[in-house]
């Protein structure tokens, strides 16, 4: 029987539904690595030509360094002086000169060994490390006039081919040079925060912005290495609950709500190419007689999946997407964007084209390596490849120490093209670091990290190394206010053993 005031006829007291609101993101990519379209693409040019472009480019910088650090140095009473070229040093003289370093090491790839590889029964594994366990490694500098070999303790474990650097010395009998110091360009220029944005609001007439909004927080991933399979599934879906605000209770979704971008930083798919490695096309060569690309083993698992992924994120996050080594892009760098047939249902959120002046706040598929703006700070990204690299020609040596010297280099891939595959650029080199940036990220890394190095006219960088999330599981935050940095692991918690 109903009560006289109808409490029967309420519904269920109400509670209000979550809802999960984000923070705007100024967001203004560069396209510092897009290469030249259609026909203007060309590989007709010498890849030597990079190396003495980055001198060149690099060798003003260098001098006003060692000039700097060197002008009143004397050895025995004899004062110190610059050599333009290598090949004029003299034996026994005091002397600096500027070059860029080459490093014959017998285990590094060499194109007549892998032409050799057709005749083999079965190719060596790949090396792991390019240092030879002898220790005969030779470390030369060269310029436009030739090469010198240099050796000394200054140069251990400091330098790799590529590295454009001021030796200071002198030649022995043997020829030799032995260095005693040596000085690099170190970090460029940094621009100030918003100062790009701030710059374009000037030259329109508008009024310059006093005041912005605080800013929310950048989510990094890498490595996700998708292949379609079902026992990937539950990791995946609890990342894209976790970045969609669906994943935990209210102070869980209210922590989400800070996101206000995503970066994907390579990797996103595994086994996703239907080009065969060379090892592989030699085993199907013998085994199937069947030559050239068979269609039939084509996977398309890994970008369905991917492309599904996307499409639950980018209808509330915006993603900035970078390839990677395992992606379907080509291989040398820079990587171009991953193509938009890849993701039918997700490129409804692709940005339109650059000429338009729209915002890119969907989804922006990048290259490898990238730079833009995101809230007014200056933000560099890599997918893991120039690391990796480089890495086999040091030992014990950290990544972040690698992106370190990089920087300060200015040269994120120095060790491109000699042993990294890359675009024979002949008029600039956008591998140069030409402004210092404030963030700087490389994905598919072994494990997380982050440090902030500091450059002699008072520049901060912020560096971080992402592991990949199909091994860890983690996802990097990065507070674009304050620059903190945080991990959040993503996974099911296993109950241990009962006692």
């Amino acid at each position: 029987m109903a009560s006289a005031d109808g409490d029967l006829l309420k519904g269920p007291p109400f509670e209000p539904v979550y809802q999960s609101s984000r923070g705007p993101s100024a967001y203004s990519p560069l396209h510092t690595f897009e290469l030249p379209k259609g026909a203007e693409r060309h590989y007709q040019q010498q890849y030597a030509d990079m190396y003495f472009l980055r001198l060149a480019q690099l060798r003003s910088s260098v001098k006003q360094r060692a000039e700097d650090a060197w002008k009143d140095f004397e050895l025995g009473g004899e004062k110190a002086k610059m050599v333009d070229r290598v090949l004029d040093v003299r034996q026994g003289e005091l002397c600096w000169i500027v070059g860029t370093v080459f490093i014959e090491m017998g285990l590094k790839p060499n194109i007549l060994d892998d032409i050799s590889k057709e005749h083999w029964i079965a190719a060596p594994p790949p090396r792991e490390k390019y240092l030879s366990p002898s220790g005969q490694d030779e470390m030369m500098l060269e310029d436009e006039s030739g090469r010198l070999r240099i050796t000394g303790e200054a140069l251990a474990s400091h330098y790799v081919t590529g590295c454009v650097l001021a030796a200071l010395g002198t030649e022995q009998a043997d020829g030799s040079f032995q260095v005693i110091a040596t000085q690099y360009a170190d970090l460029p220029r940094q621009p100030q925060r918003w100062e790009r944005d701030d710059s374009a609001l000037a030259v329109s007439g508008q009024k310059v912005k006093q005041k912005r909004e605080k800013a929310g927080k950048v989510a990094i991933v890498s490595g996700l290495e998708i292949t379609g399979t079902l026992d990937e599934d539950i990791a995946l879906d609890l990342l894209i609950e976790y970045l969609t605000g669906e994943l935990g209770g209210s102070p869980d979704q209210e922590k989400a709500r800070e996101i206000t971008r995503l970066i994907i930083a390579g990797n996103s798919m595994s086994h996703s190419s239907p080009i065969l490695s060379r090892e592989d096309f030699a085993a199907q060569k013998a085994g199937k007689k069947h030559y050239g690309y068979d269609a039939s083993n084509y996977n398309s698992s890994p970008s369905e999946r991917f492309d599904s992924l996307l499409s639950d994120i980018l209808a509330s996050l915006p993603v900035t997407l970078l390839p990677g080594s395992s992606d379907p892009a080509n291989v040398a760098l820079p990587q171009q964007p991953l193509h938009p047939a890849l993701f039918p249902q997700s490129r409804q959120y692709a940005n339109p084209p650059v000429e338009s002046n729209e915002s890119r706040e969907g989804l922006d598929s990048v290259t490898n390596p990238w730079e833009g703006d995101i809230d007014g700070w200056r933000v560099l990204g890599t997918g893991g490849q120039t690391i990796h690299d480089l890495l086999k020609y040091v030992e014990d040596v950290e990544a972040l120490t690698v992106m370190e010297m990089m920087l300060r280099w200015r040269c994120i891939a120095p060790t491109a093209p000699d042993t990294l595959w890359c675009y024979p650029f002949q008029d600039d080199d956008p591998l140069l670091v030409k402004d210092c940036p404030h963030i700087y990220f490389a994905g598919n890394q072994t494990k997380f990290g982050a440090s902030v190095i500091q450059g002699p006219a008072d520049q901060q960088v912020l560096l971080i190394s992402v592991p990949k999330f199909s091994e860890s599981k983690m996802v990097v935050l990065l507070d674009m206010e304050s620059l903190a940095v945080e991990t959040v692991q993503i996974g099911i918690v296993r109950p241990g053993p009962k006692e």
